[in-house]
């Protein structure tokens, strides 16, 4: 059988993967669950797949959060540093309108089951409208995000009030006049802890260890931007003098109240936030420390203090999860990822995950050259290094931080350092344009 490919997700990931595919004109469907293109973007006030909430912008600046194939200026100069959620949809879904791909998604389908019958061929489950449908396809491409499935803390006790997830917060509205704690110390958590300060009678956030605080701007200019200048310094140099420039600039978290930071930098993923500190000096959001146990409405916290809130939000992350496979194929949801380039599998050869890491930085750019480096390999211009186990286990043994043993931490990379290992392994005479595109333009040439 002819290639016949397989695309499982159409969020920011799954449409460079098709884009791609479909460049060097490969047969592909994908699948979404959604309607629409954009993924985790999609912002709705229902519970959904969507995580994003209604003051979230992106944590990354669109500097460095861009398609190299459709840069924010082609899509819309005006955007601002930092994009909105509903500008980051707007621009995916100008993404797959440009480059055509809307008729290669099969939209409001779920893939129930993917099964590998042979070492050539994929038989693939999906369902739509509750009908189910069963194909073959010789490749698999997996997009489907890892910020999906909520992952919530275990605590003694139980808690009387409303407790839930970050992933069902959608806008502070509904917590006027609450006590509410968030649980966290992620980009999640201090955004809800903001968000929430402006209408809560109070609110309070819980870490268990300390995080480092990075302004979205320093100089005037988008914090990523700046370090951007460093990204030729050894990983360890740059490390250093991040550290140093983020003492400076903000100084200790214990002159907010906050846990102090003890691991290197890199160790834990640093949160991006410009308005936490402020509010916390202001008397907004209280610091305080990891919860003992839960009395009814009452919150036992480590140092022995008491408090009473009527709702709580954890905002402690997502799991990694693949629920189409059988866990004995593919289990990623505890320990380590052995995949080469956060992309390819040790034995399975027709089998591809595409932005399933997490940069410090943004995921798409690096799925971008993920996908062009798949779709070279699928024409037959690259070919995979032979000792591609070995490799996988490299990944796993020497990541480009030692970051804490957690299950967030397993698929971290540095977002400069990873875009200049995919770019290396590209094919020296590699074109980024499509086919269609370059020929389009030697036809104009003659005129």
């Amino acid at each position: 059988m002819k290639q016949k490919i397989a695309v499982i997700g159409a969020g920011p990931s799954g449409i460079t993967a098709l884009k791609n595919l479909i460049d060097q004109g490969f047969n592909v469907v994908a699948f979404d669950r959604n309607s629409e293109v954009g993924g985790n973007w999609i912002y709705s006030e229902k519970e959904s797949h969507s995580s994003v909430f209604e003051t979230t912008h992106i944590i990354s600046s669109k500097t460095l959060s861009q398609y190299a194939d459709f840069t924010f200026d082609d899509f819309d100069p005006a955007v601002s540093d930092y994009p909105s959620h509903d500008e980051l949809r707007r621009y995916f879904q100008a993404y797959a309108k440009k480059f055509n791909l809307y008729q290669f998604i099969r939209f409001d389908t779920l893939v129930i089951h993917c099964e590998q019958i042979d070492e050539s061929h994929w038989e693939i489950t999906s369902e739509k409208g509750g009908m189910r449908q069963k194909e073959i396809f010789t490749h698999l491409v997996v997009c489907n995000g890892h910020h999906w499935k909520p992952r919530y803390p275990e605590y003694t006790g139980e808690f009387a009030g409303e407790f839930i997830h970050s992933h069902h917060f959608k806008k502070a509205a509904p917590f006027a006049g609450k006590k509410v704690l968030v649980i966290g110390g992620g980009n999640s958590a201090c955004d809800v802890a903001v968000e929430t300060s402006r209408v809560s009678s109070k609110t309070a956030i819980s870490w268990r260890r300390g995080y480092r605080i990075v302004p979205k701007f320093f100089f005037g200019k988008p914090s990523d931007v700046v370090a951007e200048r460093t990204k030729w310094l050894p990983l360890k140099v740059r490390s250093f003098f991040n550290q140093i420039l983020l003492n400076v600039m903000l100084g200790d978290n214990k002159l907010y109240g906050l846990r102090p930071v003890t691991e290197p930098f890199g160790s834990v993923h640093p949160t991006i936030n410009d308005e936490l500190l402020h509010k916390i000096r202001h008397g907004k959001v209280l610091p305080k420390l990891d919860i003992e146990r839960f009395e009814g409405r009452k919150v036992v916290f480590e140092d022995g203090s008491e408090e009473e809130f009527d709702s709580i939000v954890a905002c402690t992350g997502y799991w990694l999860s693949h629920p189409f496979f059988d866990k004995k194929l593919i289990n990623y949801s505890e320990g380590p990822v052995p995949l080469w380039l956060k992309m390819f599998h040790p034995t399975i050869t027709n089998l591809y995950f595409i932005g399933m890491f997490q940069p410090l930085g943004c995921i798409w750019p690096g799925a971008e050259l993920q996908s062009k480096l798949m779709a070279q390999e699928l024409v037959g211009n690259w070919q995979r290094p032979e000792n591609i186990a070995e490799l996988c286990q490299k990944e796993v043994s020497r990541p480009h931080y030692k970051q804490i043993n957690t299950p967030r931490h397993t698929i971290t990379v540095d977002f400069h350092h990873f875009v200049k290992d995919l770019k290396k392994q590209l094919p020296k005479n590699f074109v980024s344009k499509s086919p269609v595109a370059v020929k389009q333009e030697d036809e104009l040439s003659h005129f």
